[in-house]
Formats: structure tokens, C-alpha cells, sequence
């Protein structure tokens, strides 16, 4: 091949790279279009005899087969328990399954989390409670080869005191899973008596036969930390986000004894914690340091910030009221999480404006385009009336296209710490995005038509317009082929010129120590 060939080869390889590098900050919002009606997942939503409370939704979709579809929620009343649903028609219908009991416990399942395998194997864990104080007795995994319809015996993973547990499974490598909770050392009426509580992980590389010894993820130094939510890369690399509430005894020690009034009025700080041996070690980074606090919350169940995770591109996303109100923000880090980016606010209402928008879930689709789900009242100038609003961004979560109501309309929900009238709807909405579509469940409160407290899962689908993969998957893909077709030159040189017939005026650095 002639020298020529050599040039266009690299150049080819450059301008493939810097198309990659681009991709993050080109093209418009994507625009979200409704590909679908809202519908509730339980069959007994019309049911008027129905009051149970159902919220804090994990949608999980099989890697083997898209139109397989999970779906775990707790329930808060009239008793505790566990929710799982299953679709084998990507969401057109739902089932209901039973999560097995394990054997000497009380049938009190609670707080599921739910994973899906490489191989195509599903993951449920979930907690079992006990006594009249329904204190965490025991964590436990299930397992399924049938997408969900019927599950394995259950493993136990941990023993007492395991608050906010959370499952997440390895993209590429089957049957290893990491599974991360708030170790307690006692418990207190709607608080923690003590500090020091830490995060802790245990991996398995076997589904869930054998697992590791706990480790500590959280610092030592920090006192009072909740709310771990996990990712793994595709190289195994774990990341943990969680919140690092400070000096906050009103909420961790229960000084609000569960009653509305002032929010605490210190900051918090957003954490994130990584580990590339496993698990074994670990490392940490302050997303932010000033967080503001929008609410009271119970510190059994908090609100979960979320985290996703794009090759070395990680988003962070959590609500706070640094303007005033509630708002929605995006942090995000192109080191894997050794900086971090200026937040972003997500929702465009004008700041100061008396409404809410809070509890944000983020994923990022395979083309790049980045999600945020979360509730939404700018629509009701009272701060009432609940909408559920997706918006999404084409340039690496820089800018944000307008709002999409993905409910399809707004349900009465005042919420406990500002109006003091029910729990709220739970600790995270749950959202799946995709090149064509992006999936959202949350709890839904439309069907409380007698205003006892009723919260259903709904669940809808968003299609994008424009190219399937819209703009900067677009140029992803550009990227991708220029860096393709300048392997496969340079590739055919090196074919075509043997290194015997390279003279060492060409051949770059033959004899660096002569």
C-alpha cells in the first residue's frame, strides 16, 4: 500500500476520535413523543376495596430477550410486602408472581430490588421483617431461568439490621452480582439512635451460592450516611452514590417524631464511592457539598438519589432547593467519577416559582441520549397536583429538551412534610432508556378515588422522533466508522509491508538505547 494509504489510514483514526469526543456535545434535545397509554401494572387498580400502598419501583429488562420485563415495588400498607411482576410482551401485560417466603421467618417480604444477569438469569432480593416494630430480620436472594415466572429457594445474604438494600449484577459476565446496604447496630422509633452506620457491599460470583465478607464502602469518618445506589461497568468497576446528611439529627435521630414542620436547615453532601479491585478497596469523590434539603424524611426509607454509568461519562442525579424550591439536577463526570462537573437543572420552570420537582431517576441509552424522570407540580401553582415528567438530552447532559408528561395527566398527592397528610410515594421512580424508547414506572395515586392513602405502579413507554438513534447517537456512529475504516487500512499496511522491508528512516524508534 502506498504511503498514502498510511496518511488516510490515520487520519481516518483521528477524525474518528474526535467524531467520538463530539458526540457528547452535538445535536438538539431529542423530542420525546408518548408511544403508549399509561397503565396501571397491578389488575386490581379499579378495585374500590383496594387501599394498599405501592411504590419504590425497580424495572429490570432481560438482556436475552427485550420484550421480557420485571418489575419489583414494596408495599407500605395495609401490611408490608413485595410486589413482582412480570411481561413477556414488552409491557403490554403484566402478571403478578409470588416471591418465595424463606423457611422460619414471618410472611413480611419488604423493600425489593430486582437484577437481570448477563446470561439472562433474574435476580430478586428482598428483606424479610419481624416483630411488632417490623425490624429488618434478614436479607435474601431468589433467583430465576424463566424470566421471572418462578423463582428459586432463597438464599440468605445478610442478617439484621440491613436498611435500603440494593442489587446490581455485572453487564457482561454471568452470576456476578454486588448487593449494598446501610449496616445498622440498633434502631429507634422512625430513627437511629447512634452513628457510624456504614454502607456496606458482599459480592457473589457463583448467583448468590457463596458471597464475600462484607466490606465497608462509606468513609470511616462520616457519621451518618443513607441511601446507597449502585452501578457496575462493563468492566466490573463498581460505583456507589449515596447521601452524607452531616449534622441533620432532625431526620436521622427522628426529632421530627414523623409530624410536618421546618425542613433541617443545614446541608448535605452527595458522595460517591468507587472501587476497580471488586470491591475490595475503595475510594471516594464529593459530587456536591451543599446540598440543600427540600423536606423531611423518615431515615428508614429515604429519598434515593440515582446514578448512571456510560462508559467513563457517569451522571448523578438528586433534587435540592438551592434556588428556593425543589428542583431537579444533573452532575456529571467524563473521569469516572474523579470530578465532577457544575449541576445542571434539569426541569425549566421559572426558579422561585412555589412548585416542585424532585426524586429524579437518570439512564443514559446506548446511543448516548440522557433520561431524567421525576415528579413534577409546576403545572399547579398550589404545589399539589403530581405530574410525572421525562426530559432528555442529545448533548452529554449539557442542555435538556422541553418536558414530557409521561403520566398523561396529574393526581392529587400533597405529600406528608409540607401538608402533613400521607406518606409520601416512596424512595425512586424506576426508568429504562433505550434507542427507540425509554420505559418509566412510579407510583401513582389517580385511583384513590376514596382518599385512603391508595398508590398503584403505573407504567408507560416514550418514543423519540427523528433518527432512531437521534444526534449524537448519530454521530456515535459516524465516529465508530471512521475509526473502522482507519483500523482496516493501517491494518492492511502493516500486511502488505513487512517489517524486514521497513528501512530504519521509516520505521519511527527502532534502537532507543543506541
Amino acid at each position: 500500500m502506498p504511503r498514502t494509504g498510511l496518511a488516510v489510514g490515520l487520519v481516518l483514526l483521528v477524525a474518528g476520535a474526535a467524531t467520538l469526543l463530539a458526540s457528547t456535545a452535538v445535536g438538539g434535545p431529542p423530542t420525546a413523543t408518548r408511544s403508549g397509554t399509561p397503565q396501571a401494572v397491578d389488575a386490581d387498580v379499579d378495585d374500590p376495596l383496594d387501599i394498599s400502598a405501592n411504590n419504590t419501583p425497580t424495572l429490570a429488562r432481560n438482556p436475552t430477550d427485550a420484550d421480557n420485563l420485571v418489575l419489583v415495588h414494596r408495599i407500605d400498607q395495609p401490611t408490608f410486602g413485595c410486589g413482582l411482576h412480570t411481561s413477556a410482551d414488552g409491557g403490554s401485560t403484566w402478571q403478578e408472581r409470588v416471591i418465595p417466603q424463606p423457611p422460619d421467618t414471618e410472611p413480611k417480604c419488604y423493600a425489593p430490588d430486582v437484577a437481570f444477569g448477563a446470561n439472562g438469569t433474574l435476580f430478586v432480593s428482598y428483606v424479610m421483617l419481624q416483630g411488632l416494630g417490623n425490624v429488618p430480620e434478614s436479607v435474601w436472594l431468589a433467583s430465576s431461568t424463566d424470566g421471572g415466572r418462578t423463582l428459586s429457594q432463597p438464599q440468605q445474604i445478610t442478617g439484621s439490621l440491613a436498611f435500603q438494600v440494593r442489587l446490581v449484577a455485572h453487564p457482561t459476565v454471568p452470576d456476578h452480582l454486588a448487593i449494598f446496604w446501610l449496616q445498622a447496630e440498633d434502631t429507634a422509633t422512625l430513627a437511629f439512635p447512634g452513628t457510624g452506620y456504614p454502607i456496606v457491599m458482599a459480592g457473589t460470583q457463583d448467583g448468590g451460592e457463596s458471597w464475600q465478607e462484607p466490606v465497608q464502602v462509606s468513609d470511616r469518618a462520616r457519621e451518618r450516611v443513607l441511601a446507597p445506589v449502585p452501578a457496575m461497568a462493563e468492566g466490573g468497576d463498581l460505583s456507589v452514590l449515596y447521601l452524607d446528611v452531616l449534622d441533620d439529627r432532625l431526620n436521622y435521630h427522628g426529632g421530627h417524631e414523623g409530624q410536618a414542620g421546618p425542613t433541617y436547615p443545614g446541608p448535605w453532601e452527595l458522595v460517591l464511592a468507587r472501587s476497580t479491585d471488586d470491591g475490595r478497596s475503595w475510594s471516594e469523590t464529593t459530587v456536591d457539598a451543599e446540598l440543600v434539603p427540600i423536606d423531611r424524611y423518615l431515615v428508614f426509607v429515604p429519598p434515593l438519589p440515582s446514578l448512571a454509568v456510560d462508559g467513563d461519562r457517569l451522571y448523578a442525579a438528586f433534587h435540592d432547593a438551592r434556588l428556593g424550591d425543589a428542583d431537579v439536577w444533573l452532575w456529571a463526570s467524563d473521569d469516572a467519577g474523579a470530578s465532577w462537573q457544575t449541576p445542571v437543572r434539569v426541569n425549566h420552570n421559572e426558579p422561585e416559582g412555589g412548585t416542585s420537582q424532585h426524586l429524579p431517576q437518570v439512564d443514559v441509552a446506548p446511543d448516548g441520549r440522557v433520561d431524567v424522570l421525576y415528579y413534577d407540580r409546576q403545572a399547579d401553582p398550589d404545589d399539589v397536583m403530581t405530574e410525572v415528567s421525562l426530559q432528555s438530552s442529545g448533548d452529554g447532559g449539557r442542555t435538556f429538551g422541553p418536558r414530557f408528561n409521561v403520566s398523561g395527566g396529574a393526581f392529587a398527592w400533597p405529600g406528608p412534610w409540607s401538608h402533613g397528610e400521607r406518606p409520601e410515594l416512596g424512595s425512586r421512580l424506576a426508568l429504562i432508556s433505550g434507542l427507540r424508547q425509554s420505559l418509566a414506572a412510579w407510583p401513582d395515586m389517580r385511583a384513590d378515588t376514596l382518599d385512603v392513602g391508595e398508590q398503584d405502579i403505573y407504567w408507560a413507554a416514550v418514543a423519540f422522533e427523528g433518527s432512531r438513534l437521534g444526534a449524537a447517537g448519530s454521530w456515535r456512529v459516524v465516529g465508530l466508522l471512521l475509526m473502522t475504516a482507519g483500523i482496516i487500512m493501517l491494518a492492511a499496511r502493516a500486511v502488505q509491508v513487512p517489517p524486514s522491508a521497513t528501512s530504519p528512516s521509516q520505521s519511527g524508534v527502532i534502537h532507543s538505547g543506541a
